[in-house]
């Protein structure tokens, strides 16, 4: 049988080891230990700032704490399944290295709070250095960007050919899907950053605490005002895990389209060998793995919140075990984004390169010019829908003829309109096309200049 744990006066016999091994979260929580720890030493501050304990008790916890630090860094301590959880397990080594004025540090607290408090310290250390990766996500995206204004692109639209675009204008549309998520995370670290530590059990405590003293040694904004809610509120566990899908739904769709480039049917980018891999069996082959992976680990982030929304569904007040769920899908979410944006950071800045000639001639080879015709004639008086109407039979008899619009002769354009003139064959050149289109957030190659200006803003700001 296992060794009791601190509660087993009220019990017989200690847990069964099947049990005991069901029951403990020390395999996974131990990523809280450094968090813990500081949590604690806050705490034991507390204590002898409020009188609950001496000061030299308080000192002496502090540096206890400290030292169990040092320990786990150095891999001295290393607590197994018979600790049941990282609480347990550092309270117990405290103790045993500062003796009995160890068993002082619990005073005034719970494992309740004790876990939101570290959980939230985690998870806001964490999400400053998801904010940074975004940074250098977004760095590369302007850096590729600033090389390729004019660099077009076929635009799609249902994954047809719609309009040609600036390849800058295309990766910016990135950029800014990154900003929302460092704004976003931004926003969530508001609800994150509120401490629970205090609020006991579920129900405060009877002795003089000063919570916002211990929230302002760990840097916490607010406390929460509502004891039962301060040990049961996951929402910026849910808020963050919704956060990090939303970052890998845009990871996903970069990654959707670096594969579409990569393939033989499209071959707008090369990958380059340090980051592809080749078949085991196919000589030719070089497969996009890196975009794969994470459009694949997309999928168990969305599982995560998905479960982290089940589990709270049903939660009456105030703590319950289920809670020790959340704490491997935020971790397995946080090291899956990270990886991700880290992958992804390194595909574009080392692992591809633009094809430039098959983009040069990507863009005049369809119909993505046809819009531009029908603004022509309708710059010159021509109503917007009759001329959409006109082009469209252009569009028709000119597949038949196998012709695109480029080919047609002045006296073909003018037989469909009189107000066609010399002056079409450079209005429906791609760069034409492209450079035309300057309207706030648009393509057009001043447009695209300015937003570059812009992101570059964006990306001083901390």
């Amino acid at each position: 049988m296992t060794e009791k744990q601190t509660w087993s006066q009220r019990f017989e016999s200690a847990l069964h080891p099947a049990i005991a091994r069901f029951n403990a979260s020390i395999s996974f929580d131990i990523e809280l230990i450094e968090y813990d720890i500081t949590g604690s030493q806050a705490h034991a501050k507390m204590l002898a700032h409020t009188g609950i304990i001496s000061h030299e008790e308080g000192e002496a916890l502090f540096n206890g704490l400290e030292r169990v630090r040092q320990e786990y860094r150095q891999g001295q301590f290393q607590p197994g399944v018979d600790a049941e959880d990282v609480h347990f397990a550092v309270e117990k080594r405290l103790t045993e290295i500062v003796g009995d004025v160890g068993k002082k540090l619990h005073t005034a607290r719970s494992r309740n709070d004790q876990v939101g408090t570290d959980t939230r310290l985690y998870l806001r250390d964490q999400i400053q250095q998801i904010r940074q990766q975004l940074r250098d996500f977004q760095t590369v995206l302007v850096d590729i960007a600033e090389k390729n204004v004019e660099t077009l692109i076929p635009g799609y639209t249902h994954l047809q050919r719609a309009q040609p675009v600036s390849l800058a204008h295309h990766l910016l549309a990135y950029f800014q899907m990154a900003q929302r998520d460092w704004e976003r995370l931004e926003d969530v670290c508001k609800r994150v950053n509120i401490s629970p530590l205090g609020c006991g059990a579920l129900a405060g405590t009877t002795f003089p605490i000063d919570r916002h003293y211990t929230a302002n040694l760990l840097h916490f904004d607010n406390v929460y005002a509502n004891s039962l809610d301060g040990v049961s509120d996951r929402d910026f566990a849910i808020e963050f895990l919704c956060a990090a899908s939303i970052i890998m739904v845009h990871l996903s769709r970069l990654s959707e389209e670096v594969i579409l480039w990569a393939s033989e049917e499209f071959r707008f980018v090369t990958l380059k060998d340090s980051c592809a891999t080749g078949s085991s069996i196919m000589p030719q082959k070089k497969n996009p793995d890196v975009p794969e992976l994470v459009r694949g680990k997309t999928g168990r982030v969305f599982g995560h919140l998905q479960a982290m929304l089940v589990i709270m569904k049903g939660l009456p007040l105030a703590y319950n075990k289920d809670l020790q769920e959340d704490k491997e899908g935020i971790f397995d979410s946080v090291n899956t984004v990270k990886a991700c944006l880290e992958a992804m950071t390194i595909l574009l800045q080392e692992g591809l390169e633009f094809r430039h000639q098959r983009l040069a001639t990507a863009v005049t080879e369809d119909f993505a010019n046809a819009t531009d015709v029908a603004d022509y004639l309708a710059a010159r008086g021509v109503p917007f829908r009759e001329a959409y109407n006109i082009v469209g039979k252009v569009v028709k008899t000119s597949i038949a003829a196998g012709k695109l619009l480029k080919d047609l002769q002045l006296e073909e354009w003018q037989q469909i309109h009189p107000a066609f003139a010399a002056d079409i064959y450079e209005a429906i050149t791609p760069r034409q096309v492209v450079a035309a289109r300057n309207s706030y957030g648009g393509t057009g190659f001043v447009q695209v200049r300015q937003a570059l200006l812009n992101a570059r803003t964006q990306l001083i700001v901390k």
